[in-house]
């Protein structure tokens, strides 16, 4: 399976998954058929026709730029099945009835190359009972392969063997999906609802039952059950609205019918409040009207008390909440468990109720407890799993607690914690994580694919990561090596909260670049995500309280100075970009010989929003892009160049996908775009190294520089005036935008003039200067400070 090429995938079933799965391998730029059934009438691939439109209009968007959806054919399975001949990959994406998925396998295997893969994407369907319906001949090539909603942003796929699947055609699957698509896989055994859903339905249950029991709001539970916890926002009623309450009461009604004997399957039932609301047709978000429901500006909520809705208040009493911002998890639990409060025995309970099943159940549902932690981290989104929580809260004390509630008829089933619980202190150690069926530590995946990732997620209690040899680090920065991967390229990482920009961070970037010099062959800007936030604006405010304007001045000078280093350096820079890459993270990043950026990474030049504009040589390299592009066109005006830019720029456009910032001007086609953002560091590295062996030349700084000037400028503000007529933008935002087509057109200057860069860095870093001293600025960047939201004043 060396040679494990995927040419072309067909996903079948252009449903909410279906189409969704075909977006994101557009995205990485494999081309998808998608087929659904033939429409009765129009167009025979009218459902996928829709299904197409219907992507670039979903938020979150499934695709990373909306021309991605020309790498997806329609199709369908009346005319189309030959076409399948085509692909390497097939994806079953129908809906969760074994008899629909099987009559469709006999449909479609006999279309299917004898060297092409298949594999559904259910989620929670027997893979061995789905095999039973395909010829003997497929299901060596056929396995589960389970992608979480949205298919795009969740990080988790669930991969299942059947008892037949091929192990080489399964290991190479699993690093097809991690490099080419980006996805954390779990292997999971080929039980109901498999790992992450199975965990994760129970854990809703549970919240469900005690919510009941003890009488308590939906937004309070959700209140509890979000963030102050590391679950998600959304927390538990909001998740079910938005995965949906239908499919919700499908997934717990696979388990009430494939798992009688399950000491829980009492509990494995829809409510009868949930079954009246589906019953109604209020299914949640996709509905409009679920167990949340907006009218007009306010968040209703459904009250079982009176059987309607009622503001959604969703306040956590301040005891509970100090109980659960308490830092020391062992001393949390203690709380927890001790308090009369009913909000604390809720918590202690669902906490209980979840450690308790996943013990009884780790060795039916997954090959160790990493398995289970990782899956509920990344297809739920949990900042611990089951299992690490335990373990961080005292292990063993942890365990008599819910042995002593199990004895006392308090647990939701009656079934003891198997022995294995307590002949252990925790089941993550440096050497492995426990796996209950064969009673020893299991050890990571060896594939060579994980390989690329130099620092993967880890769970709580494994080896810490290598730490690297530091070559020199001050408060701001670290310049260090990784001489396992390559001894003489540099890895620069900030060590600012948010890695903000400030002037510690300045000072250590000039100082480790010429140490980088001196004695390197190559650096890597990276560290995890945020890439940066931009400016540290908590300096900036300080400075202007104190009137400070001139030290101000000079910082900014001494940024411009920073990205110019960076550009000009005699060793390339390769910028490795994760997460928020904004202001000047963003103008660092563009000075950068090369940039390798996650998918999901999310840059630009959000300085507007503060009042202010690009002045890390930001305005000054649109202003460069302008001038090379006019150089190729016909007729040389620089002007038609700088319109979409000084739009991206005093709009703060913020690029949602790597891909978009390449179409923003923010990184190049020739820039690298990794799907799996833990491959970062190890894509940078090399591509460092194969930069210095080409012979590596910095690009001169440019004597003369075509710009627009005041004919760019008066156009711009055209536009300017347009918006605010329109009510579009305020009296400042008019000024704060006319400074930043004035960087752009190189000050006021005659039309299609030529000056140097330093001249655009110096007119950006005036006009940056004038603005903050404006009270309207100093507002803005007050405001956002203080609420993490801009202010329009």
């Amino acid at each position: 399976m060396s040679n494990f090429i995927i040419r072309k995938v067909a996903v079948l079933g252009a449903g909410v998954m279906g189409a969704q799965i075909a977006a994101h391998c557009a995205n990485a730029d494999v081309p998808v058929l998608l087929f659904d059934l033939p429409a009765k009438d129009g167009k025979p691939n009218a459902i996928v026709d829709k299904a197409l439109a219907d992507l670039k209009k979903l938020d979150p968007a499934p695709l990373a730029t909306k021309d991605r959806a020309a790498f997806i054919d329609a199709a369908n399975y009346g005319a189309d099945l030959e076409k399948l001949r085509e692909c390497d990959l097939i994806i079953e994406a129908i809906a969760e009835k074994m008899e629909w998925k099987q009559d469709l396998y006999a449909k479609v295997a006999p279309f299917i190359r004898p060297d092409a893969n298949f594999a559904s994407n259910t989620s929670g369907l027997s893979i061995n009972a789905l095999a039973e319906g395909m010829p003997a001949a497929l299901r060596g090539r056929f396995c589960g392969i389970h992608f979480f909603n949205p298919p795009r942003y969740m990080s988790l796929v669930e991969l299942i063997a059947t008892r037949d699947t091929d192990a080489a055609m399964l290991d190479a699957l699993e690093s097809w999906l991690t490099t080419r698509l980006g996805k954390s896989i779990v292997r999971a055994k080929d039980t109901p609802n498999f790992v992450a859903n199975r965990v994760g339905v129970f854990s809703i249950l549970a919240v469900m039952h005690h919510t009941a029991r003890l009488g308590l709001g939906f937004d309070e539970v959700d209140g509890l059950t979000g963030p102050l916890i590391g679950r998600p926002k959304s927390a538990t009623y909001r998740t079910a609205d938005v995965v949906g309450l239908d499919t919700l009461a499908h997934v717990i009604g696979t388990m009430q019918a494939t798992l009688p004997d399950d000491p829980w399957h009492a509990h494995f039932k829809v409510p009868e409040w949930l079954q009246a609301l589906i019953a109604q047709g209020a299914l949640g978000q996709k509905t409009r009207a679920g167990i949340y429901r907006k009218e007009g500006k306010q968040i209703q909520v459904l009250d079982l008390k009176t059987q309607g809705y009622r503001p959604s208040a969703g306040d956590v009493i301040p005891a509970v909440e100090t109980m659960l911002k308490t830092k020391d998890p062992v001393e949390r639990f203690a709380l927890l468990a001790a308090s009369e409060l009913l909000e604390a025995q809720f918590l202690w309970a669902v906490f209980r109720d979840v450690f308790h099943y996943c013990a009884v159940h780790l060795g039916d549902i997954a090959d160790n407890a990493r398995d289970v932690d990782l899956a509920m981290r990344w297809g739920f989104g949990w900042s611990q799993g089951p299992f690490e929580t335990w373990q961080a809260a005292d292990w063993s004390e942890i365990a008599k607690m819910v042995r002593l509630d199990i004895e006392h008829g308090r647990a939701m089933a009656k079934v003891p914690l198997p022995a294995w619980v307590f002949e252990r202190r925790g089941v993550h150690e440096a050497g492995g994580s426990y796996s209950a069926t064969t009673k020893a530590l299991k050890p990571r995946s060896t594939l060579p694919v994980y390989e690329r990732q130099l620092y993967p997620e880890q769970v709580l209690g494994e080896a810490p990561s290598e730490r690297g040899e530091t070559l020199w680090e001050n408060d701001g920065v670290r310049l260090w090596t990784r001489p396992d991967q390559d001894a003489r390229i540099g890895i620069l990482s900030f060590k600012s909260k948010q890695h903000a920009i400030g002037d510690e961070v300045l000072d250590g970037l000039l100082e480790a670049m010429a140490r980088a010099e001196r004695d390197l062959d190559g650096v890597v800007l990276w560290h995890p995500a945020p890439f940066a936030v931009g400016a540290n604006l908590h300096q900036v405010v300080a400075a202007c309280k104190a009137g400070q304007f001139d030290a101000l001045e000079r910082t900014v000078a001494k940024f411009q100075r920073a990205s110019m280093t960076l550009k000009h350096a005699q060793v390339p820079v390769v910028t490795a970009i994760q997460g928020m890459a904004l202001g000047g993270g963003c103008e660092f990043a563009m000075h950068s010989a090369h940039r390798v950026l996650a998918l999901e990474s999310y840059v630009g030049l959000v300085e507007a929003g503060v009042g202010l504009i690009p002045a890390g040589g930001g305005s000054k390299e649109f202003a460069l892009q302008a001038h090379y592009a006019a150089q190729k066109a016909a007729g040389g005006d620089v002007f038609p160049f700088i319109q979409n830019s000084f739009q991206t720029i005093a709009m703060a456009t913020v690029a949602k996908s790597a891909l978009e910032a390449v179409q923003l001007g923010f990184a190049k086609a020739t820039d690298d775009i990794v799907f799996h953002a833990q491959e970062l560091l190890y894509v940078g590295i090399r591509r460092a190294r194969a930069l210095h062996e080409a012979g590596y030349r910095p690009p001169q700084v440019q004597r003369a520089v075509t710009v627009a000037g005041r004919n760019g400028i008066a156009t711009c503000e055209l536009m300017l005036v347009n918006m605010a007529e329109g009510g579009f933008i305020s009296p400042y935002d008019y000024k704060v935008a006319k400074a930043a087509a004035t960087a752009l057109c190189g000050g006021e200057v005659e039309t299609n003039a030529r000056v140097p860069e330093q001249w655009i860095l110096d007119v950006e870093r005036a006009l940056f200067v004038d603005l903050l001293k404006q009270e309207k600025t100093q507002q803005r960047i007050a405001h956002t400070l203080e609420t993490g939201k801009p202010l329009r004043n």
